[in-house]
């Protein structure tokens, strides 16, 4: 059985490039179109009251396969994670991103003065398209394709890494609420910080903490942990920031924090049992 949420495919309905594959009463191309809001909660199925997957970001691109009653059934280009999103989070009408956002949270403004009331708000990761600039009083602002300034020191090139060291990343994160299935600087969970810290790096991360522990870098020994190694447990995952400190997004603080290894696998245990492994990538 193919991974559903990775694999684009209903019994009424599948992506064409997984023909002869599963079974469909027809298989279809997907469409380009990109997300126009700053987060889009990703659903397993067209339904306000089904948990969250994931999230995609303003700007990622991806494909729809099939659109009805307000619902869009979608494969994300960034990760491959398969869903439903609202046709009002999505649109086929938004030139390339130039530009991604580079700090965890930003403001749009409606013109180039910070003192404007904001009108929006991007996470880290978010992809914008960028025509010109503009400095007003000292600030310069990256002005945004059909209107709205962001401060200019907040974005980055589109693919160009903000740093070499990915937990460096995460750990400006610190404080950032928990939120299951968050992807973003306004709610991030516990792989979507692996995830989301790695690709602002360069580096290319499995979406759920099962796809990391079985697919991301190699396996190593528990008295091998260093700066940047994982730590599994079943539906979990954190970074190690030394040998004996970890960083993660977890439900019991509510937030991303640190917190001793071993403290944590003594207090995760009774929901988690032990440590499933441990990974270099």
């Amino acid at each position: 059985m193919l991974d559903r949420r990775l694999n684009a495919f209903r019994p009424d309905l599948a992506d064409i490039r997984l023909k002869g594959q599963v079974e469909a009463e027809r298989f279809v191309e997907g469409t380009p179109a990109s997300v126009c809001v700053p987060f889009a909660p990703l659903r397993p199925r067209p339904d306000f009251e089904a948990s969250i997957d994931t999230q995609m970001l303003f700007g990622e691109t991806l494909k729809v396969f099939d659109s009805v009653d307000g619902w869009a059934f979608v494969q994300s280009d960034v990760d491959g994670y398969v869903g439903y999103l609202t046709e009002e989070e999505i649109t086929d009408a938004m030139d390339p991103a130039t530009h991604w956002i580079a700090t965890p949270r930003t403001f749009v403004y409606p013109g180039p003065d910070l003192r404007f009331p904001h009108v929006g708000e991007l996470s880290m990761g978010c992809r914008v398209t960028l025509t010109g600039e503009a400095e007003t009083r000292g600030t310069k602002y990256a002005l945004m394709e059909g209107g709205g300034a962001l401060i200019s020191a907040h974005c980055q090139p589109i693919g160009k890494p903000i740093d070499t060291d990915y937990v460096a990343v995460a750990s400006r994160f610190l404080e950032t609420p928990y939120l299951w299935g968050g992807r973003s600087g306004f709610g991030i969970d516990c792989s979507g910080l692996v995830q989301l810290a790695m690709m602002m790096t360069g580096r290319a991360a499995p979406r759920d903490s099962d796809m990391q522990a079985s697919r991301l870098g190699t396996p190593i020994e528990r008295d091998a942990l260093q700066r940047g190694d994982l730590v599994f447990w079943k539906g979990h995952v954190g970074i190690m920031e030394d040998d004996k400190t970890l960083l993660h997004a977890n439900g019991h603080t509510m937030t991303v924090a640190r917190e001793n290894l071993e403290e944590a696998i003594k207090r995760i245990g009774w929901l988690y049992d032990a440590p499933t492994g441990f990974r270099r990538p």
